[in-house]
């Protein structure tokens, strides 16, 4: 008798086994069906779309067929660094596919605010920006501009195209263009956590001074994006012009720095930028309190943030050249770059 009870027990307890199976196949296949709708399932594929069920993934591709060409494992760009010691992409051309990148990132429906300060005389600049932007600037995505300035009635009246805004921001000038580069961090700082971030993805915050020449697209986004400055990028850590006073929160000592990083270009996840600001903000602030100005402001500000918080993706004298330099061997196409322009004549003080 208890070996008959025994025996129902164990074909009770197995029934229940094969039940609970069949429900968890039920649930994952139709999982699957709903979101992988593809002949010949793959189960890498799959579990990747089980991943994004719990957070977006910011590599995950489409399942239509992508042509784009091969990747060569032993042949490239051997004139120039295309990665950092910690292990950072450097963006150049012919490191990269167009195709594969936005196959990448335009499903993600991903939007990029873009931010500008034209302040005085500043602001003449903003038209050829907003015009050449909008034909080599992140084509195909969702990008909304923020227009800091003291002379809204000035910025100019530029047709925007598909998911362009955008929107103009009223602050007050300075006698000191020093001055003004020293609050950006400050505007974005509190533009980011009253309004951004929640609303976008990524953000850049770019000079108005400057002119886009050719494509600037999804490949230079990343967590947190440096550009390296177009006057250092073969020069000597020891001869860029970091601030080598002790005294000011900038300080970076001889000996020490990876690149010289422009200030021209920040970007990067909205969260991300707001660590950089917010930091280089409280940093500005005890400088002041300290009756110290640094060199070169915000960017020397910058460049100490990056010797201790790496950036995830840096962007080559591509992403920020000089109107008045020639084009080198290296640089193979110019993709932003600063205009000439007489500084005694546009800034309100030497």
């Amino acid at each position: 008798m208890r070996l008959t009870q025994n025996c129902h027990l164990f074909l009770l307890s197995l029934i229940g086994v094969l039940l609970l199976g069949c429900v968890y196949l039920g649930y994952t296949s139709s999982l699957f069906s709903k979101n992988v709708k593809l002949e010949g399932f793959n189960w890498y594929t799959g579990m990747n779309f089980l991943k994004k069920e719990q957070h977006k993934s910011r590599n995950a591709l489409p399942y239509q067929t992508i042509l784009y060409k091969q990747p060569k494992v032993l042949n490239g760009r051997t004139d120039v660094v295309t990665v950092t010691p910690w292990l950072a992409p450097v963006v150049w051309e012919d490191t990269f596919d167009t195709t594969l990148i936005d196959a990448i990132y335009k499903t993600q429906n991903i939007t990029i605010a873009t931010t500008v300060f034209a302040l005085g005389k500043y602001v003449r600049f903003l038209k050829d920006f907003l015009v050449s932007a909008e034909k080599h600037y992140l084509q195909g995505y969702r990008v909304h501009y923020y227009i800091f300035t003291d002379q809204p009635e000035a910025v100019p009246m530029v047709t925007l195209g598909a998911n362009r805004n955008l929107t103009t921001l009223k602050i007050p000038s300075s006698n000191r263009w020093q001055e003004i580069t020293l609050r950006r961090m400050e505007k974005l700082e509190k533009l980011i956590e009253n309004r951004l971030a929640n609303e976008v993805d990524y953000i850049f915050s770019l000079d108005v001074d400057t002119k886009f020449y050719g494509h600037w697209g999804a490949e230079t986004l990343d967590d947190i994006v440096a550009v390296i400055h177009p006057g250092y990028y073969s020069t000597a850590r020891d001869e860029f012009p970091y601030e080598r006073r002790p005294e000011s929160q900038a300080y970076i000592p001889q000996g020490m720095g990876d690149y010289y990083y422009g200030g021209a270009v920040i970007g990067g996840l909205v969260k991300e930028v707001h660590k950089v600001v917010k930091t280089c903000r409280k940093q500005l602030d005890v400088d002041t309190e300290n009756s110290i100005e640094a060199a070169w402001q915000e960017e020397s500000h910058l460049n100490r943030y990056f010797l201790y918080n790496k950036p995830t993706k840096v962007l080559s004298a591509e992403y920020l050249w000089q109107d008045f330099k020639s084009k080198t061997d290296d640089i193979k196409i110019i993709r932003f770059s600063q205009v000439i322009k007489n500084y005694a004549e546009v800034r309100p003080n030497p």
